[in-house]
């Protein structure tokens, strides 16, 4: 019985107002503006070269470099994750977590079925920043950048190379890997061959939550699939809201609302809203199936 809804949110300016990095940059001094332009010429002087460069990851070596140069000195996994502590997240961030995980917790007309909400976090950002953070609590499974450690020209320990990588195409692997249970059931990865029916949680019980356009190959293949998506804009921001409006008339995504999930903001309210009514679709297919297998009552011959 696969009654699980599933809530996958992106996290950089869709759970948190700005990017998760930024603590990091207060904390060293760094111009935050400065650090990413050079980030982001890196590219198009590979590209020159004829060297393709993932534009989402790259800046991960940049960070490997600054830790070991001494900018980012003493700049660890154990040091990102207390970072984590140090968001900046939405009003109503990481309250409707709470709240919609206990959605149908003591409702036994849902509870018998077994239907149940579950929040994922895939980002491009790390991995060890969200793991340290207010979320942990509420989160079923963290999708981000993972990174190893290694000693620096003073033999402290500092990251030093990339363990994984999740870009903004990647992310679509991630959806794949929560939609198989990948994590959960032991014995199953990305490449098992599982029929739809069978899979741990079904696209049409996903919701997936981001910010823009670097989140369309996500936002497509849950939509596609019969999910629902969800776009967020700053308030105040009209660039950013003229990008969302565009992605709800292309079709990308089905609402967006100003980022603010306190209860009786319009994301809170759509968000619960289609929690509960996937929890009432899922309930009502259940009740169908007994029904329909259920024989009928026995009667005396006449």
């Amino acid at each position: 019985m696969a009654n699980i809804i599933a809530v996958i949110w992106d996290c950089d300016k869709t759970l948190i107002d700005g990017y998760m990095q930024d603590p990091i940059f207060k904390d060293y001094n760094i111009n935050a503006s400065d650090f990413w332009k050079e980030v982001n010429s890196k590219p198009d002087e590979y590209k020159k070269k004829g060297i393709r460069v993932n534009k989402d990851t790259y800046y991960l070596n940049h960070f490997i470099k600054c830790a070991h140069d001494g900018t980012l000195k003493g700049l660890n996994n154990a040091k990102l994750k207390e970072y984590g502590k140090k968001q900046k997240f939405y009003k109503g961030i990481p309250e409707i977590f709470e709240k919609t995980k206990q959605m149908f917790k003591d409702d036994k007309t849902y509870a018998e079925y077994g239907i149940q909400v579950e929040h994922y976090i895939v980002s491009t950002g790390f991995a060890e920043i969200i793991r340290g953070s207010d979320l942990v609590p509420f989160v079923d499974g963290i999708w981000g950048c993972e990174l190893l450690e290694g000693p620096d020209k003073d033999g402290d320990s500092v990251i030093s190379e990339v363990l994984y990588t999740v870009d903004n195409t990647s992310k679509t692997r991630a959806i794949f890997e929560i939609n198989k249970g990948i994590g959960k059931i032991e014995g199953i990865d990305v490449n098992s061959k599982i029929s739809q029916a069978n899979r741990r949680v079904h696209f049409e019980n996903m919701i997936y939550i981001a910010d823009g356009p670097s989140d369309i190959p996500a936002f497509s293949v849950v939509k596609r699939n019969g999910g629902s998506t969800f776009a967020i804009y700053p308030k105040g921001d009209l660039k950013a809201m003229k990008q969302v409006e565009q992605m709800r008339e292309d079709g990308r995504v089905d609402m967006y609302a100003e980022a603010d999930y306190s209860e009786g903001t319009t994301a809170y309210m759509w968000i619960t809203n289609q929690i509960q009514k996937m929890a009432d679709r899922i309930r009502d297919t259940e009740k169908a199936k007994i029904m329909n297998s259920a024989s009928g009552v026995p009667h005396h011959l006449v």
